[in-house]
């Protein structure tokens, strides 16, 4: 377990702006960072507490960050 977050402008340090543009202007990016940063604050909690949560739970969650910083990345791309 890392306990560290994983803050989109920490990800992407070279896309603050944009990330930053895109959440004022485009509602599908403003909801994925919102999902995002839910999720996140989520996993970061866990971690950082030591909740008991199950290992296949706390795989999902992980899994389900991942995707959505997957589709973020893409649309910080153009995509």
């Amino acid at each position: 377990m890392s306990h560290v977050p994983h803050e989109l402008a920490e990800e992407f340090p070279d896309h603050k702006d944009r990330i930053h543009d895109l959440k004022m202007n485009n509602a599908h990016f403003a909801r994925l960072a919102d999902e995002y940063h839910t999720l996140n604050r989520e996993i970061h909690r866990i971690e950082a507490a030591g909740i008991n949560v199950d290992d296949p739970t706390y795989e999902d969650l992980k899994k389900q960050r991942l995707a959505l910083k997957d589709e973020v990345f893409a649309m910080l791309n153009g995509g």
